[in-house]
């Protein structure tokens, strides 16, 4: 047993375990670009809470938290049903199925940076989204869709939607096969309308994939990070873009405070350490206590 969890163990501790240890540490000092390990002997330098308090006094980590938190209910509401609907639709026999799932899948498997550079030059003021526009007679929707503090945010999001949704649609299509067509078969023998049949036989017994990609879209929401660093430059005015994620990047690596970026990645380890224990506690309780077999 332990030759096998041995290596993973490890790589855990030292991946996970000890970054965390060390960003943890780190929080605590006043520490400049070029940090030295002597640095955190100096008492000068230990400021306590200080960048804790700093971080939720500063105008634009609230804006970033904000931020992160839109993107996340828009996830959750808009590509959850968006991801259901496809769904629904493509389990139903018609023809071209498998090449609309492949299609779909596509975009999911795409390097994020090739798709957060293929989208940056698509909507740049002379890029091919204004210029479709342009040519099809709607000049007047042209925009400066990734510099424009207003719609920055929404255009990042409908970029993250292309991207990501591939991925919730094949999830729900795994889950939907394990629904039994004896069921719908009997509903709809008994008079029960297509919707009736969605609505109380499919997605109660989807509820567990549901709540699956809900946990995994709503971690991917709070540390989200390349596709904004790589489509949208997190300096449009008024921080329109910034997360979470790409504010301690910002501040730890490129303004020259490891300490101060290192405890804005304590406070959004701890923020998603506690949803996701609290998901696990309330949304996946009865999905984890079903997966658990009692010895006899």
């Amino acid at each position: 047993m332990a030759l096998f969890a041995g290596p993973a163990l490890v790589v855990f501790v030292g991946f996970v375990i000890v970054p965390v240890v060390l960003a943890a540490v780190y929080s605590f000092y006043n520490l400049p670009a070029a940090f030295r390990w002597e640095h955190l002997a100096d008492p000068e330098r230990f400021i306590g809470f200080g960048n804790y308090t700093r971080a939720f006094e500063s105008p634009e980590f609230v804006k970033a938290i904000g931020n992160t938190f839109l993107i996340l209910a828009l996830s959750l509401l808009i590509q959850g049903p968006i991801a259901i609907g496809v769904a629904l639709l493509l389990n139903r026999p018609m023809r071209g199925r498998a090449v609309f799932r492949l299609l779909i899948f596509v975009p999911y498997v795409l390097a994020e940076v090739i798709a957060g550079l293929s989208w940056k030059l698509l909507l740049q003021p002379n890029g091919g989204v204004n210029a479709m526009l342009e040519a099809v007679g709607l000049g007047s929707l042209q925009q400066n869709w990734l510099a424009d503090p207003a719609i920055a945010l929404w255009t990042l999001f409908a970029i993250l939607t292309w991207k990501y949704v591939g991925f919730a649609i094949i999830l729900m299509l795994a889950g939907l096969q394990g629904v039994p067509d004896e069921l719908s078969e009997a509903a709809a023998i008994d008079g029960a309308s297509w919707w009736q049949i969605q609505r109380h036989i499919t997605l109660p017994l989807l509820g567990p994939t549901i709540r699956i990609w809900a946990f995994l879209s709503i971690i991917g929401s709070l540390q989200l990070f390349d596709m904004v660093w790589v489509t949208v430059a997190p300096t449009v005015r008024g921080m329109a873009t910034e997360t979470m994620a790409t504010y301690m990047v910002q501040q730890g690596q490129f303004a020259g405070q490891p300490g101060y970026g290192s405890a804005i990645a304590v406070i959004l380890f701890v923020i998603s350490l506690v949803i996701a224990l609290v998901y696990q506690r309330f949304a996946l309780r009865r999905d984890l206590a079903g997966a658990v077999t009692g010895s006899r």
